[in-house]
């Protein structure tokens, strides 16, 4: 992946990633680039963390250049995908590739055997954790 630009997390969702990761049987290569991720991330607290990054709740407008299409979806854990008509998870590859990212920041990202060029349109924040 060459675009890798800076992304900022909460500590929050950073500790209840990685605990879905370590009970996890075995890292695959979509987890392990999640894993590159949270090490490189600029991790801060939940209430410092700016309105248009996204976190684990937000609902993110992006679009996947090679697809020329824009999509809308809740990022979320496996379990609440059910509770989002448009939710997403953090261990589906796009899920992966948005968090931590910010309005008008873009990223390569493994999908489908190849790599795609995944843009930031919007992000309506997260509500705030408990």
């Amino acid at each position: 992946m060459q675009n890798k630009p800076d992304i900022i997390l909460s500590a929050a969702d950073v500790a209840t990633i990685e605990r879905y990761i370590e009970k996890m049987p075995h890292a695959n290569e979509q987890v392990l680039a999640l894993e590159n991720e949270l090490a490189r991330a600029k991790v801060v607290k939940h209430q410092d963390l700016p309105s248009d990054v996204i976190a684990m709740g937000s609902r993110v407008t992006f679009r996947i250049a090679e697809l020329n299409k824009e999509f809308s979806k809740t990022l979320c854990y496996p379990e609440q995908l059910a509770n989002h008509e448009d939710g997403i998870s953090i261990f589906a590859p796009v899920g992966s590739a948005l968090i931590g990212l910010r309005v008008g920041q873009s990223i390569d990202w493994p999908l489908n055997g190849s790599v795609r060029h995944v843009e930031i349109i919007a992000v309506s924040p997260a509500p705030v954790a408990a």
